[in-house]
């Protein structure tokens, strides 16, 4: 699993305090819809270049510690 901490975000002005790639208004909830609706990540980077892959596994990888409530972000 990749190490999150240092690309999710969480800002109280942002998207609602929602958990962002990188201080971009990008959600981990948005990248979770995508892969849920069946994008690729290849179609998710070519839509959006800001994305890296790494930032797409960040947010695989904080849904999955979130899902077992072991997530940590600084805030």
């Amino acid at each position: 699993m990749i190490d999150y901490k240092k690309i999710i975000t969480i800002e109280p002005g942002k998207r609602g305090g929602k958990p962002c790639i990188r201080g971009m208004r990008i959600t981990v909830n948005d990248i979770l819809g995508w892969l849920a609706s069946g994008m690729t990540i290849s179609e998710i980077l070519a839509d959006f270049d800001e994305l890296t892959e790494n930032d797409i596994y960040a947010a695989l990888s904080y849904a999955a510690d979130r899902e077992n409530k072991i997530y940590q972000v600084s805030e």
